[in-house]
């Protein structure tokens, strides 16, 4: 059995990380690590950080595809995982829409 940690980002990020062939966003640089999440967790990032947006996927990711570092770390009562270096599109199993719901 697989067990996939997800990934939000904007549709424009991620056609960019396919051109480039890694997915680096904004906090690898100015956190040292690529915010994840189980899939259970999606929905309240989502609603945390990305209320609102209509552009947004969700990057699922097998962990035994991942080459970086993956840690857990506790973040807001809850344990999150944290990739700790760029993630290879080639990783990435699945993309799907995440839209939001009426309540955002």
């Amino acid at each position: 059995m697989n067990e996939y940690v997800v990934h939000i980002c904007t549709q424009q990020a991620w056609q960019a990380a396919q051109a480039e062939g890694t997915y680096r966003p904004e906090s690898l640089t100015t956190e040292g690590f690529i915010h994840l999440s189980r899939p259970e967790q999606a929905l309240g990032t989502a609603n945390r950080f990305f209320a609102g947006q209509r552009d947004l996927v969700l990057l699922w990711i097998p962990v035994e595809k991942l080459t970086a570092p993956l840690k857990w770390e506790a973040a807001d009562g809850d344990v999150f995982p944290h990739l700790y270096g760029a993630l290879p599109v080639a990783a990435v199993a699945a993309v799907t829409a995440f839209p939001p719901d009426a309540d955002g």
